[in-house]
């Protein structure tokens, strides 16, 4: 095994010295072969924030990557929700048990399955400098979106706490005084639509607004077989609606933006499908058909989701600073009520027993302020200095029914949650020479939260309950507080080798806040989850090679965590419950690269490995006693010690390739597009198994099509689909009750017409 790993590690840092020999070649090549001055079709200079100030993303010492663009365009085609991104960036992976709402994002393998309302993840979703705690929140749809940065490794000095595996940032088009705006609608299978549409410019000298708007739907396609409950179209199908508008003033040396979202979406979960994996191996059964549900309560599915905010960014130059207050206020509500065993009474396969429930969410709001104060020397030094405040109340509900009884309540959990959170921070600049730059940066954290859980309804023993009034004689209350503090920092430098390259190094510390879990239903006891900390070593390089044609990015990192946060979920019975590991370890290399290959031509390549290990000897899990899966890890009294595995939902290899074909036809412009992902073989859970390991999944997109110009207006035609070859296997599971499934999107086929105007 350490043979193993030297031997791994070697080869990362042969594959980063290969980039930057790689990259002082091209460089060389290019100057050799061009003429000066001579630079056409190069490619665009990528301005990103990850650092709260405009930076040319190849001098900023972080592993960043950003969608924007085309590219972006294509991934989101298809009504695609957030989950789009998947494998589409290296290190990125992002999956949901819900469906189209609660995904949850994982970052160099580190991320949380855990499926509860108010889980928390150590990858942080900001959104117009807003953060989304609330897995909820984290699921509003993608649209009239200028960039989405993805900041790799721990980011707490910052944006704060729960960053410890990195930060998603997206970014939306904001108001200005030029007029300008888009309308877009495609149709494709199962009756989708997709339609978005923006307009904005000036209300007056200083004021100007702008509007955006999303409709996406699709029919329920999804039969039920199940015998006795037979109804064709009755899963699949959904309506997600959502707007955003802007204010932005200016005048003289100060600006105000106003923000305000809300969302609607009404539809279904993700169906589950029982006994879906052949036993003895990670295949779906012979016959498997995506279409077709065998379900007893099909027709009680349903999920509701409702969420609105708002933001107001002020900002203000002075002299050498600019003070930024950012206040922010969320709020969510959420129903989803869904067949989790996946089946009936007698199939498919054996049903050990019938489990129907729901997750709600009746009660949500975060308030959030965030002031800051930034110079603009000219000279060697800047920094930045600030406040934040967190403030989040949210009520949950957990439902549990009896399918055989026809749906009937009786299972009742709500519990209660307030978090309060403060921090101050501050990030130094100081450029040593012309070549080195070195940031250095500091964030003191101080974290509580109060919990309350009640049940009402006792499921497990109904002998304890009044039949007529079905509550139980006494009520179960838990109550629990958890509060931490911890100061997180950084220090990074870069140094130019050359003009186009530039190397960076950074170490950094942060911290994910306790967590509490009140899923009460099927147990009598709360678990409660130590704060998790990361230390993590990152190196590498940024290249522009080619006279400014390519560009190759490479890192190379390792991190240990301490305390790791980890949900056990299923095992015997449908519980779910926190934990601390000892020690987990990481280490891998991601390589980021575009290429202008020909005038017409244009290419991109990422590539990730992430290598994962957790190490404690003292954890066993509770894994279910099923004849229909093959655990393979060291069994002690019926419980498996994951001593040694890697992360669930972690692949070790993610790898993307896009290609993009424009030529010139008649008036307009030809163009094809295409895009190749592909993730690793993955564990669902913390133990493994046969049946539970995800095989390697690769998906096709392709967009093609023409666009012209007449006048003010821009016009696009295009097909396209996702999923190409229809490729669908497993990508999550239910264990405690057989080998349910959860599977990937089928091929999805559509057309486009978009109109930009000016």
């Amino acid at each position: 095994m350490k043979a193993m790993k030297r031997s791994t590690l070697a080869t990362l840092i042969n594959a980063t010295l290969f980039s930057a020999v790689a990259g002082t070649s091209f460089s060389t090549l290019a100057a050799d072969e061009q003429a000066p001055g001579a630079k056409s079709n190069q490619l665009e200079v990528i301005q990103v924030t990850a650092r709260k100030r405009v930076e040319n993303a190849q001098e900023v010492p972080v592993a960043v990557s950003a969608l924007q663009g085309d590219k972006l365009d294509a991934y989101s085609s298809a009504g695609m929700d957030v989950r789009f991104m998947n494998a589409k960036i290296p290190s990125l992976s992002i999956e949901s048990s819900y469906g189209r709402t609660f995904p949850r994002f994982y970052v160099r393998g580190l991320g949380n399955t855990d499926f509860d309302l108010n889980a928390s993840q150590p990858v942080s979703l900001v959104v117009d400098d807003v953060v989304q705690e609330n897995a909820i929140l984290k699921g509003f749809p993608v649209f009239d979106v200028e960039r989405v940065e993805v900041l790799r490794g721990p980011q707490g000095t910052l944006f704060g706490r729960n960053t410890p595996a990195g930060l998603v940032k997206f970014d939306s088009v904001k108001p200005s005084q030029e007029f300008d705006g888009f309308s877009s609608v495609s149709y494709g299978t199962n009756n989708s639509i997709d339609f978005r549409g923006a307009v904005g410019g000036g209300l007056t000298e200083n004021l100007s607004a702008r509007v955006s708007v999303l409709w996406q739907g699709k029919d329920d396609y999804i039969d039920n077989r199940a015998p006795g409950f037979e109804q064709d179209d009755i899963l699949g199908g959904y309506t997600d609606r959502a707007a955003r508008i802007q204010f932005l003033y200016e005048k003289d040396d100060f600006s105000a933006l106003l923000n305000y979202h809300v969302r609607n979406m009404e539809g279904t979960p993700i169906p589950f499908y029982a006994n879906a994996i052949k036993a003895g191996s990670n295949e779906l059964v012979d016959g498997f058909d995506a279409d077709v549900v065998y379900h007893n309560a099909a027709a009680r599915e349903f999920q509701v989701v409702d969420s609105q905010g708002a933001s107001l960014k002020l900002e203000y130059d002075f002299a050498n600073h600019t003070l930024t207050s950012i206040t922010g206020w969320e709020s969510a509500e959420v129903n989803s009520r869904g067949d989790i065993d996946g089946g009936y009474v007698g199939g498919p396969g054996v049903i050990p027993y019938q489990s129907e429930s729901e997750s709600g969410l009746p009660d949500h709001n975060q308030y959030t302020q965030e002031l800051r104060l930034a110079s603009n020397f000219v000279g060697d030094f800047n920094y930045q200095a600030g406040l934040f405040y967190f403030d989040e109340s949210v009520t949950i509900e957990n439902f549990g029914y009896d399918t055989l009884a026809g749906g009937t309540l009786n299972g009742y959990v709500n519990q209660q949650q307030d978090t309060k959170a403060w921090a101050v921070f501050g990030s130094v600049d100081y450029t040593f020479s012309d070549d080195l730059k070195v940031t250095a940066g500091l964030r003191y954290s101080d974290d509580d939260k109060d919990f309350v859980a009640v049940r009402k309804f006792v499921p497990a023993d109904l002998s304890e309950c009044n039949f007529d009034l079905m509550q139980c004689e006494t009520d179960i209350i838990r109550t629990e507080d958890a509060s931490d503090d911890h100061i997180s920092w950084d220090l990074s430098a870069t140094y130019k080798l050359t003009d186009d390259m530039n190397l960076y190094g950074r170490i950094a510390n942060t911290f994910r806040a306790p967590s509490i879990q009140g899923r009460i239903t099927f147990s009598d006891e709360l678990t409660k989850a130590d704060s998790e900390t990361v230390t993590s070593y990152e190196t590498g390089i940024k290249s522009d090679v080619l006279d400014g044609r390519g560009r190759v990015n490479a890192t190379i990192f390792y991190y240990t965590m301490n305390d790791q946060q980890l949900t056990a979920v299923g095992g015997t019975t449908n519980t779910t419950s926190l934990l601390n590991a000892d020690k987990t370890t990481g280490y891998g290399f991601e390589l980021d690269t575009e290429w202008v290959l020909t005038d017409e031509l244009n290419a991109t390549f990422n590539l990730s490995y992430n290598n994962t290990e957790l190490k404690d000897d003292s954890i066993a899990i509770a894994v279910p006693d099923r004849p229909t899966l093959t655990i393979t890890d060291p069994m002690v009294d019926g419980n498996a010690i994951i001593d040694g595995n890697s992360l669930p939902h972690a692949p070790e290899w993610i790898s993307n390739l896009t290609l993009r074909y424009s030529k010139e036809l008649g008036d307009g412009e030809f163009f094809t597009y295409a895009d190749v992902s592909y993730r690793s073989e993955i564990n669902y859970f913390l133990y493994e198994s046969v049946e539970f390991e995800g095989k390697a999944l690769t998906e096709v997109g392709l967009r093609s099509g023409y666009a012209w110009s007449e006048g003010d207006y821009e016009y696009q035609v295009a097909v396209f689909a996702r999923n190409l070859f229809d490729k669908q296997q497993s990508i999550g599971a239910i264990d405690f009750n057989n080998n349910t499934a959860m599977v990937n999107e089928g091929r999805f086929v559509g057309a486009e017409f978009k109109v930009n105007f000016f």
